[in-house]
C-alpha cells in the first residue's frame, strides 16, 4: 500500500556531535590573536573596507582552525567605541578549511534587541514556510577572556544556494543592502532604472563574479512582464516572505521603509529567490513603518499595520505587482493566516521565546560587555523596555497584530475547505496514469501542483468536478485530474480558491508537500557519490556506488538492464549476466573501471547532484532519481527502505535503510563529546552523566562493532578498529557522535 508523506524538512542535514547551528545548544568559539591590540587592528581594517581580516586561530566546539580571518561586521550595530561588536569569521581566509561544511560564521551582538531572542526566534519561525538561515547562540572568548554572547547565523553564500535552493554556488547572488556608507535614496527597492549597472551598484552588493545583466533583466521583467512572472521569480517563496514580514511587523526588511535585509539568488531554473536576512530587529524591533506623519514610534503603528501594506505603491514593485494579481493576493492572505495560526494564536512564539531565553540566561547575565541589564532581557518578551533600544515587547507586537487582523474584513472571508486528498490506484507503478482526487467545498477553482524533483518548479494543472476527470459524479465536491507518472517519485500539493479567499493543502505548501512514491520491482535504493570511508570494491578502492533493492519475493534477472547518469543517454552502461535476489541488494561501483571484476560502470558520480536512471532490457525507464548535492561520507537513500522517499542519510551499504541513530534526523541532539577526534588508539567519552551509560559503536555499514557501558570521561581502546568513520550511539538518550579513526 502506498502512503502519502509530508516531509518535515526538504533538505535534511547529517547531524553528529554538536551541530554548529543546534538551536538548543550554545556554540563555544575561542579566538586567539598574536597581537594584543587586536581590537584596534580590526577597527582599522573596518575603515579600509577592503575585505582585510585579522588572522588568528579559532576553536569551535573543540575543533581547532589555524590561519582564520576575523573581522568586525555590521552597519548600525558596529562602532569602534563599542565594547562588543558583531563578528565575521572566515575559516578559509588563508587555508581551505571548513567546519561541518561551513566556511563562514556570522555573529550578531544583539545590540538592538533587549530580549536577545528576536533573531533566533524569527529564523526558526520562518523556516517553517521558506528557506531561511539556521541560527542559534554562540559564546565567544578572545585571547582567553569572555568577549560576549552572540546570535550565530548561517551565512548566505554560494554553498547556501547549493544546500537550500538548488542553485549553483556561482549563480548570481545579491545582498540587497546598500553598500556601507550609502544613505537614504539608495534603497534596494527592485525598481527598474535602465540597463546600466552603475544605476544599481549603490543599492545592491553583487556577491558573485557575474550577475548584473540577469538581475537587471529580472527587474525589467518585474516592471513589464508580470504575465510570465513565474518563469523568472519564485512567486510562492516571495509571497511567504511578504506574509512573514507583515504578520511579524518585520519592518527592517523589503516591506519596510528601508526595503533592505534580504538576498536575491537565481536558481538553476532561472528564477530569482528572495531570502530574508538580519532579524535582530524583527517583531517590531524596528519601529518605523514608514507611513503617516513623522513623529516618535507608536505601538499601534506596528500592531494596526495595513495587512496589504505597500499595495499599489510603485516604490515597492515586488509587493505592488504581486498583490495586483487577485490569485496571488489570496495566496498571500492564506499564508498570513497559516503563520498566525501556527505561531501566535497557539502562543508558540511566547513559549519558544522563554525556552530560548532559558538556554542563554546564565551567559547573558555573565556578559562583560552586554548591551542590556538582565531585567530588560527578561521583560522585553512581554513589554517595552526603555533606554537605548526602546523596543516594544514581542508579545505586545504579535498579540496586538493578531487582534488587529481579526478585525479586518478580508481576514474573515471564508476560504474553501480541503479534505481527503487521495490517489488512485493506491499502488502506482512506473510509467502509468495516476488520478489525484480531493474533496473541496466552497470553491470555484482547484489545481494540483506537482514535480519530480525538489529543485524543479511545480507544474500546475487545474482539477475538475465534472464527472470526466476521475472525480466521481459531476458537482459532488470531489475534484480530480489525471497525470502521467514516469519512473520518478512525485511531490505534490493542492490549492483551492473562491471569489474571496484561498487555501493550500498542506497549508505550508509549496515549502512542504505530499509525496507519492512510484512503485517498481527493482529500485535505486541508495546512492553514494563521494565515498571516502564506507566500503571498498574488489580492488580495495573507495569508489562511488549505487545500491539497488528488489522489492519482490522473487529473484529478478537484470541481464541487459541499463544504468546511466545522463537522462539523454539512458543506455549508457548495460548490466552483464546479473540477477538480484528476492528482497535483496545489489551494489554497482561507479568508477569507470569496467575491466575490474564485479559490476563497474563506465561513468562516475558527481557529489554536485545529477540524475540516475535505471532502464530495463528494452531501454524503458523503470526507476529514476534526481540526486541533490551530497556531502562526503553521506548518501541519498530511501526511507522507508525500497519504497520510501529519498533523504540525505548516513550510509547503510548493502543493507536496509532504517530510521535509527544511523539515519539523518535534524532533531537529534547531543550532549556528549569524544576526544581526541580524529584518534588512533584511545578516545575519551564525556557523557555528562554521574552514572555509567550504555553505548554502541557502529561502522558506516550499520554493523555493531562495540557495545557496553562507559563512565563519564573514561577511555575506550579503538586500536583494533580499521581506519574510517564510526558512530557512537547512546541508546537511552538517542544521542550520537561521529568518530574518525586514523
Amino acid at each position: 500500500m502506498k502512503k502519502l508523506f509530508i516531509p518535515l524538512c526538504l533538505s535534511g542535514l547529517i547531524s553528529f556531535g554538536q551541530d554548529l547551528y543546534d538551536i538548543d545548544q550554545i556554540t563555544e568559539i575561542y579566538i586567539e590573536f598574536s597581537a594584543s591590540d587586536w581590537d584596534a587592528l580590526m577597527d582599522a581594517n573596518d575603515l579600509t573596507d577592503d575585505g582585510t581580516k585579522l588572522p588568528g586561530t579559532v576553536t569551535i566546539n573543540g575543533s581547532v582552525y589555524d590561519s582564520v580571518g576575523v573581522a568586525y561586521k555590521g552597519n548600525s550595530s558596529y562602532d569602534a567605541s563599542n565594547a562588543k561588536n558583531p563578528l565575521n569569521i572566515e575559516l578559509n581566509y588563508i587555508l581551505n578549511q571548513r567546519y561541518q561544511g561551513y566556511t563562514t560564521l556570522k555573529l550578531a551582538s544583539g545590540k538592538n534587541d533587549p530580549s536577545f531572542v528576536r533573531e533566533v526566534l524569527c529564523y526558526e519561525m520562518g523556516r517553517k514556510y521558506m528557506d531561511m538561515p539556521l541560527s542559534n547562540y554562540a559564546k565567544v572568548y578572545i585571547n582567553g577572556a569572555y568577549y560576549g554572547l552572540f546570535s550565530s547565523t548561517e551565512a548566505i553564500d554560494g554553498r547556501y544556494g547549493e544546500r537550500r535552493l538548488y542553485a549553483d554556488k556561482d549563480n548570481p547572488r545579491f545582498k540587497c543592502n546598500p553598500p556601507y556608507g550609502m544613505g537614504p535614496g539608495n534603497e534596494p527597492n527592485l525598481i527598474y532604472y535602465g540597463t546600466d549597472s552603475a544605476l544599481y551598484d549603490t543599492r545592491y552588493e553583487l556577491k558573485t563574479t557575474y550577475g548584473w545583466a540577469p538581475f537587471i533583466d529580472f527587474m525589467n521583467q518585474l516592471a513589464n512582464n508580470t504575465a510570465n512572472i513565474e518563469t523568472y521569480l519564485d512567486v510562492d517563496r516571495t509571497l511567504w516572505m511578504l506574509a512573514f514580514n507583515n504578520v511579524t511587523a518585520n519592518m527592517d526588511s523589503y516591506s519596510g521603509p528601508t526595503k533592505q535585509n534580504y538576498y536575491m539568488i537565481q536558481d538553476d531554473n532561472g528564477r530569482w529567490c528572495p531570502i530574508i536576512w538580519d532579524q535582530n530587529e524583527g517583531i517590531g524591533g524596528f519601529e518605523n513603518v514608514g507611513v503617516g506623519p513623522p513623529g516618535p514610534p507608536d505601538l499601534a503603528d506596528l500592531t494596526d499595520m495595513d495587512m496589504y501594506l505597500r499595495q499599489g505603491d510603485v516604490n515597492w514593485p515586488l509587493i505592488s505587482e504581486l498583490l495586483a494579481i487577485p490569485r496571488y493576493k489570496k495566496m498571500y492572505v492564506a499564508h498570513m493566516r497559516t503563520i498566525v495560526a501556527e505561531n501566535i494564536s497557539n502562543n508558540w512564539y511566547h513559549t519558544r521565546a522563554l525556552e530560548l531565553q532559558a538556554i542563554i540566561d546564565a551567559e547573558q547575565q555573565a556578559e562583560p560587555n552586554g548591551w542590556y541589564p538582565h531585567t530588560d532581557f527578561v521583560n522585553n518578551v512581554d513589554n517595552q523596555v526603555t533606554g537605548m533600544s526602546g523596543a516594544f515587547g514581542i508579545a505586545e507586537v504579535l498579540d496586538g497584530r493578531e487582534a488587529y487582523l481579526n478585525t479586518q474584513t478580508d481576514w474573515n472571508l471564508t476560504a474553501p475547505a480541503i479534505t481527503s486528498p487521495v490517489i488512485s490506484p493506491a499502488v502506482v507503478p512506473a510509467n502509468t496514469l495516476v488520478t489525484f482526487t480531493v474533496d473541496v467545498t466552497n470553491t470555484n477553482y482547484v489545481y494540483l501542483g506537482y514535480r519530480e524533483f525538489a529543485g524543479d518548479a511545480f507544474a500546475k494543472t487545474q482539477m475538475f468536478d465534472d464527472g470526466a476527470h476521475g472525480d466521481g459524479a459531476a458537482s459532488d465536491g470531489m475534484f480530480g485530474v489525471t497525470i502521467f507518472a514516469g519512473a520518478t517519485d512525485l511531490q505534490y500539493y493542492f490549492y483551492a480558491e473562491n471569489n474571496d479567499a484561498a487555501i493550500f493543502s498542506p497549508e505550508r505548501a509549496e515549502h512542504e508537500f505530499y509525496y507519492l512514491v512510484v512503485d517498481a520491482d527493482v529500485v535505486i535504493n541508495e546512492v553514494m557519490p563521494k565515498n571516502n570511508v564506507t566500503a571498498t570494491d574488489e580492488e580495495g578502492k573507495y569508489e562511488d556506488w549505487i545500491e539497488l533493492y528488489n522489492n519482490t519475493s522473487s529473484a529478478i534477472d537484470l541481464t541487459g538492464y541499463y544504468l546511466s547518469d545522463d537522462i539523454s543517454n539512458p543506455n549508457k552502461w548495460q548490466f552483464p549476466d546479473t540477477s538480484i535476489a528476492a528482497n535483496g541488494y545489489l551494489i554497482i561501483w561507479c568508477d569507470e573501471d569496467t575491466l575490474d571484476a564485479g559490476l563497474h560502470t563506465n561513468f562516475k558520480l558527481t557529489s554536485g547532484g545529477e540524475v540516475i536512471v535505471l532502464s530495463n532490457s528494452s531501454g524503458f525507464s523503470v526507476n529514476q532519481v534526481t540526486m541533490p548535492e551530497i556531502e562526503s561520507s553521506s548518501t541519498y537513500g530511501r526511507y522507508v527502505n525500497g519504497t520510501g522517499s529519498f533523504i540525505r542519510m548516513v550510509p547503510t551499504f548493502n543493507a536496509e535503510n532504517s530510521y535509527t541513530a544511523l539515519t539523518v534526523d535534524e532533531d537529534i541532539k547531543t550532549e556528549f563529546s569524544v576526544y581526541p577526534n580524529p584518534a588512533n588508539d584511545m578516545i575519551y567519552i564525556v557523557t555528562g552523566s554521574d552514572a555509567p551509560v550504555d553505548y554502541q559503536l557502529y561502522n558506516l555499514q550499520g554493523e555493531l562493532v562495540y557495545s557496553g557501558q562507559i563512565e563519564n570521561n573514561s577511555s575506550l581502546n579503538i586500536s583494533s578498529l580499521q581506519s574510517g568513520t564510526y558512530i557512537i550511539y547512546l541508546p537511552l538518550t538517542g544521542e550520537v557522535n561521529k568518530l574518525m579513526k586514523h
